[in-house]
């Protein structure tokens, strides 16, 4: 798609990047020239795509990461900086979702998804924003929301009240460190077609929700492609605050 070597010398970090979107982020980044740390809670799975962004020709490390805890986001961000001297990027991707009714959702339920899709992007933003603020260069944040946070849907309230808090938190983090030349958006993807969810889209209700993307189709990995690398990169230079939307016009069809 012509993104080749826009983030060329580039340093990037992605939590939650053992599989699905956060594999396909780091892959991403690694294709477009960046150095890339592969995070999550399992090491041996950020090491297999690791291995994997090597053998297309890329450099990625995996590196195991609580983004819960504070010292596990201290100790990722201290092993980046060690191997490849700063941190340019961080893709803050980790997160969980259950699908329940508000009544029957029980507190542990909610404090796990809550922990991990905004304390967790608060406590490993923190951790890059102060290795950035340190090597005086600035950086991108980029903090991997939803349609959700901007928009509700039945059976999924913890996960729409964190993706609504990393909207604002996001908004405080680009007000905030903007002085020290630190980015960050939000990334807000629409419904994007996975593995997981195929068989649910092929199902007479998924098609029904299909029908009011103004689009009329759901999302791909490639459709987020662009808009990673436009808020990672340089293009986006005087961009900071923002949550951009890639859901096909699903924010904007009629209620």
């Amino acid at each position: 798609m012509g993104f080749s070597g826009i983030l060329d010398g580039s340093i990037a970090l992605v939590t939650g990047g053992s599989q699905g979107l956060g594999a396909f982020f780091a892959e991403t980044i690694a294709a477009a020239g960046g150095r890339v740390a592969v995070a999550a809670r399992t090491q041996d799975a950020c090491t297999a795509v690791a291995d994997r962004i090597a053998a297309a020709g890329g450099e990625a490390m995996g590196l195991a990461l609580d983004v819960t805890s504070p010292a596990s986001a201290d100790a990722a961000v201290a092993a980046v900086t060690e191997r490849w001297g700063r941190l340019d990027i961080l893709v803050s991707n980790a997160g969980v979702t259950v699908t329940t009714p508000l009544l029957d959702l029980d507190e542990r339920t909610w404090d796990r998804i809550l922990d991990t899709n905004l304390k967790g992007a608060f406590l490993v933003g923190q951790a890059a924003a102060r290795a950035m603020v340190g090597n005086a260069a600035g950086g991108a944040i980029v903090n991997v929301a939803s349609i959700l946070g901007l928009r509700v849907a039945g059976q999924v309230s913890a996960y729409a009240a964190s993706k609504a808090g990393l909207v604002q938190l996001t908004r405080s983090m680009a007000l905030e460190w903007a002085r020290y030349g630190i980015r960050a958006n939000a990334l807000c993807p629409g419904y994007v077609e996975t593995d997981l969810n195929r068989s649910f889209f092929a199902s007479d209700a998924g098609k029904a929700l299909i029908r009011r993307i103004p689009c009329r189709r759901l999302g791909t990995l490639e459709d987020l492609v662009g808009p990673l690398l436009f808020l990672c990169s340089d293009a986006s230079a005087y961009v900071t605050g923002t949550a951009l939307a890639v859901d096909g016009g699903h924010l904007i069809s009629s209620l």
